[in-house]
């Protein structure tokens, strides 16, 4: 089976403007917001938000990236599917995090996993009077008590499919595709 299609261009960009809506309307005061990207795709689509708020509220908010290679909780387990030697990119937060409610920006969400790592690293570096959490698609499958304040779509799939959303920034498209269940041999 191909890869199948769920999220388009437009309904991309709608959906992020929607995000961004809902972030205003419960942050009218934007300069007293973080958008952090949690990497890879996380970092466009928190500038993208940043952008759009700054449209809608005339104050942009601030913008950081986190790395959370080294907070993964299955580095260096044996047989993780993850190997044991993590790719560490950059965190940069420009800001004082202690000082900002602190809106965490990933792609999917799925068992939780990423967003508690990315916690941890946020706490590294202060403590923030609020932390929340944006992501494009919850697709279920909670193995951590985690819940987004901000979802763009809400796409059940079964624990072997795979969700893969594509940006431009990254790989030269806007969608969300479902991919073909993963089979073990």
């Amino acid at each position: 089976m191909a890869a199948k299609v769920l999220v388009d261009a437009d309904q991309v960009r709608r959906t992020i403007a929607r995000i961004a809506h809902e972030i205003v309307e419960r942050h009218p005061d934007p300069s007293r917001l973080a958008l952090v990207g949690i990497h890879t795709r996380g970092v466009p689509l928190a500038a993208r938000l940043a952008e759009l708020i700054d449209d809608f509220a005339g104050t942009r908010p601030a913008i950081g990236t986190v790395d959370i290679a080294l907070y993964r909780d299955d580095v260096g387990v044996g047989g993780s599917r993850r190997g044991a030697l993590p790719i560490v990119g950059d965190t940069v937060l420009d800001f004082d995090v202690s000082e900002r409610v602190v809106i965490l920006v990933d792609d999917v969400l799925f068992t939780g996993r990423t967003i508690r790592a990315a916690i941890d690293a946020i706490f590294d570096y202060g403590r923030p009077p609020v932390v929340q959490l944006a992501v494009l698609v919850d697709r279920g499958h909670r193995e951590l008590p985690i819940r987004p304040d901000y979802v763009g779509k809400n796409l059940p799939t079964a624990r072997t499919e795979r969700i893969a959303v594509h940006l431009t920034e990254v790989e030269g498209t806007d969608e969300v595709v479902l991919e073909p269940e993963r089979r073990t041999p």
